[in-house]
C-alpha cells in the first residue's frame, strides 16, 4: 500500500497538479483501496488542521514579511557597500563582496530567491559596469542566493523543525559556521575564476577610489542599522531572550522602523501591499503543510516509514553509505520540487534512519537544508535560476550552465559539512 500511495502522489505531480492537493489525494488513497489502518475522513481532516494550527508555524510569514520589508528598504545595497569598501580592490574582490552580502542579507531574509531578487537586482548592474560578464554574475548571485536558506534565521530550519520537532534556535546555531562554509568555498571559487580569467583592473580601482572618498564612517553610518538585523535577531535567539517565532516578531518591527524612520526608503501606504505580497507569498506554503501533516500521519498509519527504513538500512550497511545516499537522494529532489515540501514531507520519514545510525538529528537537519538550497540553483526547475534570469533577461538554463562550477564548489562544501559534523554542532557544544 506504501508503493500506492507514492506512487499516486508522484502521478499527480508529473500532472501538474498542486502539491498540496496531492499531497491529499495521496492521504484517502488506503482509505479508498480499504487498506487496513487507513484514516476516515475525519481523521485526515483533524490532521490538516492540525499541521496549520502551531505557534511555531507564525515564525515563516514574520520572517517572509520582515524579508519583503528589508529589500524594499534598501537593506542588501547598504550591506554591499560596506563590503565593496574592504574586499572591492582584491583579486575577485566585488565578487567576493556579492558573495558577503549574500550572506548577510540572508540572515536577513531567511529565504533563497528572496536574498537571489534583492541582492541580485542591485548588484548585478554595479559588476557589468566594472566589466564583469553578465551571465556569470547572475550565476554567481542565483547560487550565492542559496545561502538565504542556511545562514540563520532560514524558513526551511522553521519548517524541519514543524516536520520533525526539533528545537528552531538549535538549528538556527547549527547553520551559522555551514553557512559560512559554503561562502568561503563560492569565494575560493571566485578567486581562481578572475586569476586566470582576469578583471578590468582600472574600472575596479576607479569605483574603489569613489568608496574610498566617501569614507569609511560616512558608509558604515549608513549599513550600521542593516548589520545590527542580524546581531538582533540572531543575538536574542542565542542568549535565550526571545524564541525564533518572538525573534521574526521583532525582525518585522525592527524593518519597518528603520525603513520608515532611518532610511527613509518608504511610506506608510507601501505596508499594505507588502502585507498582501506576503500573505501571497505563505498561503500555498501553509496549504503544503497542513496537508502534509495528514500525509504524514496517513504514512505512518500504513507503517511506510518503517518500509523505507527497512529497505534502507537492509541495503546500506555503513553511516557513510546512508549518508551518501541522503545526499544523492536530495540533490535529486532539489531538481524537480521546492525546498519547503520536500522537507515536510521526507524529514519525519528519514529522521528515525538517521537516529538509528547515530547521526545527529539537527546535523541531519542542517545536511537536508544544504543540500535542497543547492536544488535551487540546478536546472530544470531551480528557482533561483529564473529570479536571476527576471534580472538579466538572459534564459534560465544558460544561467545553470555558467553556474555548474559554483554548484561543484557548493557541492564540495556540502560533502565536508556532511562528514564533518563538528562544523554543524561545535556552537552547540555537542
Amino acid at each position: 500500500m506504501a508503493f500506492t500511495v507514492f506512487l499516486i502522489f508522484a502521478i499527480f505531480l508529473v500532472l501538474s497538479i498542486p502539491i498540496g492537493v496531492s499531497m491529499a489525494m495521496g492521504s484517502i488513497a488506503p482509505l479508498i483501496f480499504g487498506a487496513p489502518g487507513a484514516s476516515s475522513i475525519q481523521t485526515i481532516i483533524r490532521g490538516t488542521f492540525g499541521g496549520a494550527d502551531s505557534t511555531p508555524i507564525i515564525a515563516v510569514p514574520l520572517f517572509i514579511l520582515a524579508g519583503v520589508l528589508m529589500a524594499e528598504g534598501g537593506i542588501s545595497k547598504r550591506l554591499f557597500n560596506i563590503f565593496a569598501y574592504f574586499v572591492g580592490s582584491r583579486t575577485a574582490g566585488m565578487p567576493s563582496a556579492v558573495v558577503i552580502t549574500c550572506l548577510f542579507y540572508g540572515a536577513i531574509s531567511g529565504s533563497g530567491p528572496a536574498t537571489t531578487a534583492a541582492v541580485g537586482a542591485m548588484t548585478i548592474p554595479v559588476l557589468i559596469s566594472l566589466g564583469y560578464d553578465k551571465t556569470f554574475c547572475a550565476a554567481l548571485v542565483a547560487t550565492a542566493g542559496g545561502l538565504g536558506v542556511i545562514i540563520p534565521p532560514s524558513i526551511p530550519f522553521v519548517l524541519y523543525s514543524l516536520a520533525t520537532g526539533e528545537s528552531t534556535g538549535a538549528l538556527f546555531i547549527a547553520g551559522i559556521i555551514p553557512g559560512i562554509v559554503i561562502g568561503l568555498f563560492l569565494i575560493g571559487y571566485t578567486y581562481i575564476y578572475f586569476k586566470r580569467h582576469g578583471e578590468d583592473k582600472e574600472k575596479i580601482r576607479a569605483n574603489h577610489a569613489q568608496l574610498k572618498a566617501k569614507g569609511f564612517w560616512n558608509i558604515f553610518k549608513d549599513s550600521f542599522w542593516a548589520l545590527l538585523s542580524p546581531i538582533i535577531i540572531l543575538g536574542g535567539i542565542y542568549s535565550g531572550v526571545v524564541t525564533p517565532t518572538e525573534a521574526a516578531c521583532i525582525s518585522v518591527f525592527y524593518s519597518l522602523i528603520i525603513s520608515l524612520f532611518i532610511y527613509k526608503t518608504m511610506k506608510f501606504k507601501d505596508i499594505i501591499p507588502f502585507l498582501r505580497n506576503s500573505v501571497k507569498g505563505y498561503a500555498p506554503l501553509l496549504f503544503i503543510l497542513a496537508f502534509a501533516t495528514a500525509f504524514g500521519r496517513t504514512l505512518a498509519l500504513i507503517k511506510a516509514p518503517a518500509l523505507i527504513s527497512g529497505f534502507i538500512l537492509g541495503t546500506f550497511s555503513s553511516q557513510v553509505a546512508i549518508l551518501l545516499f541522503i545526499v544523492i537522494l536530495f540533490f535529486l529532489l532539489g531538481m524537480v520540487m521546492d525546498t519547503g515540501p520536500a522537507i515536510v514531507i521526507m524529514a519525519p520519514i528519514l529522521l528515525p534512519i538517521v537516529k538509528a545510525v547515530g547521526i545527529d538529528p539537527i546535523h541531519f537537519g542542517v545536511i537536508m537544508v544544504v543540500n535542497l538550497a543547492i536544488g535551487l540553483v540546478t536546472p530544470p526547475f531551480g528557482l533561483n535560476l529564473f529570479v536571476a534570469s527576471s534580472i538579466v533577461d538572459i534564459p534560465a538554463m544558460k544561467i545553470g550552465k555558467k553556474a555548474f562550477p559554483l554548484i561543484v564548489a557548493f557541492s564540495a562544501a556540502l560533502l565536508l559539512i556532511t562528514f564533518v559534523p563538528k562544523l554543524s554542532l561545535f556552537l552547540l557544544g555537542r
